[in-house]
C-alpha cells in the first residue's frame, strides 16, 4: 500500500513538473470559407437596384445600392459598374424595359403604390423572373453578374417581460449583480433584404438569399432611422460578401512546448 502511494505521488510530481516547464503559445490562424456562388465566369458586377419599402425615412433602394457597391469595390475582385439605379418598380408595374420606363417617368412622373408590408412586395417580384429584361440589361453592361432584390426596412414596436442585470448592495456594502425580470416597451427597426444574383449573359437567376435582422431600443430612447439601417446592414454584409468571394475567419490556437 505504501509503495503504491509512493508511485502515485511520484506520478503527480512528474505531471506538476512537466506542466511547470510547459510554455503556452497563442498562434493566430485564418480559416478560409469558400464562396456560395461561383463567379469565376464574370469580370464585372452590377448592383442594379432594389424594390424597397417600409419607411419613408430611409431610401432602402439607393442606400443599399450605394453600400453594396462600396463594399464590393474594396472586398471583391470583380469590377463594380457605376450606373444609374434601375427603376424596377416602374418596370414591374408597366412591363416595360428600363429605357421606356425612365422616359415615361420624365414625361409624366408616376407614384407607385407605397410598400408598407411584406405582402406589398408580391406585386413587384415577378420582375426578377423576366429573363428577357435582365438579358438586355446584361448586354448593355457587357454581361456582368447582376445583383438586385428587395429591401424591407420598417419600424417595429414590441412589449413584454425582459430580463436584465441589476446591481444590488447588501448591508455591508458588498456589490452583486442579480437578474431582474421587468415589463418593458421597446421600439426599433427590422431589416429584411432579399439578395438576388442574376446571370447577365442569360438573364436567369443564379442564387437568392433572404436575411432578417432587427434592433430594439427602450421606448424612451431615440435613434435615427438611417443609423439603425447601417447598423443592421453591418451585420449582414459579411454574409453577403461570402456569397461572392472567399472570406477568412480569424482566430487563435494554443500550442504547448
Amino acid at each position: 500500500m505504501t509503495a503504491r502511494l509512493a508511485r502515485t505521488i511520484s506520478s503527480l510530481a512528474a505531471v506538476v513538473l512537466t506542466a511547470a516547464c510547459t510554455s503556452y503559445y497563442e498562434i493566430p490562424i485564418e480559416t478560409p470559407i469558400r464562396p456560395k456562388l461561383d463567379v469565376s465566369a464574370f469580370q464585372r458586377v452590377f448592383v442594379a437596384g432594389f424594390v424597397a419599402g417600409g419607411t419613408e425615412d430611409v431610401d432602402g433602394n439607393l442606400e443599399t445600392t450605394r453600400l453594396l457597391r462600396s463594399q464590393l469595390r474594396t472586398k471583391s475582385e470583380l469590377r463594380v459598374i457605376d450606373a444609374d439605379v434601375l427603376p424596377l418598380m416602374d418596370v414591374a408595374i408597366d412591363g416595360r424595359d428600363a429605357g421606356a420606363a425612365a422616359a415615361a417617368a420624365e414625361e409624366k412622373p408616376s407614384v407607385p403604390p407605397a410598400i408598407k408590408e411584406d405582402a406589398d412586395l408580391e406585386e413587384y417580384e415577378h420582375v426578377f423572373a423576366n429573363v428577357d429584361y435582365w438579358k438586355r440589361i446584361g448586354e448593355e453592361y457587357q454581361q456582368p453578374l447582376i445583383v438586385t432584390g428587395t429591401v424591407m426596412f420598417a419600424p417595429q414596436a414590441r412589449s413584454g417581460i425582459v430580463q436584465r442585470d441589476q446591481e444590488v448592495y447588501d448591508s455591508f456594502g458588498r456589490r452583486r449583480v442579480v437578474p431582474v425580470r421587468t415589463y418593458m416597451e421597446r421600439k426599433g427597426f427590422v431589416l429584411k433584404p432579399k439578395f438576388i444574383f442574376i446571370d447577365g449573359r442569360t438573364g436567369t437567376v443564379l442564387h437568392s438569399e433572404n436575411y432578417r435582422e432587427e434592433i430594439l431600443y427602450n421606448a424612451n430612447q431615440t435613434s435615427p432611422a438611417l443609423s439603425s439601417y447601417f447598423e443592421l446592414m453591418d451585420r449582414l454584409i459579411p454574409s453577403f460578401l461570402s456569397t461572392l468571394s472567399s472570406q477568412r475567419i480569424r482566430g487563435t490556437r494554443i500550442l504547448l512546448q
